[in-house]
């Protein structure tokens, strides 16, 4: 059985087509027409507007920067804390523990302790001349 390129059951090869395929379909009895378009109105050339610069999401409306995650929570988004942050925290306890350490010295109950310790104090000192007195006649 020998295939001739012109018999029927040949199949035809979609990569090598024998006739040329046309780019548009060939319109048919039944195929709608486009009418006519009347040509538009003549546009004169206009530049384009410039568009508005976006607003920076990080400026807020005052014209100030918007404050970073790590500066509001005083972390890194890998969870350690900022220098500032630590620095703050240190700061803030010591203030707090001056703080107390005067109001301490400055209440009734503060200068009563504060007595108490010179007097106890005092005696120790007296106790101890006692001490070295009492070595020294021996």
């Amino acid at each position: 059985m020998s295939t001739d390129e012109t018999s029927p059951e040949r199949i035809p090869d979609p990569d090598n087509p024998e006739e040329p395929v046309p780019d548009v379909t060939p319109a048919g009895p039944d195929t709608p027409s486009v009418p006519d378009v009347p040509p538009g109105p003549s546009i004169p050339d206009v530049p384009p507007i410039e568009p508005e610069p976006s607003p920076d999401p990080d400026i807020t409306p005052a014209g100030t920067r918007a404050p970073t995650i790590e500066e509001i929570t005083g972390y890194t988004e890998g969870g350690v804390p900022t220098f500032d942050s630590v620095r703050d925290k240190i700061e803030r306890r010591s203030g707090v523990a001056i703080g107390m350490e005067e109001l301490a010295h400055e209440s009734a109950a503060g200068r009563t302790l504060d007595e108490q310790y010179e007097d106890r104090k005092k005696a120790a000192v007296d106790k101890l001349d006692e001490i070295r007195r009492s070595m020294k006649s021996s």
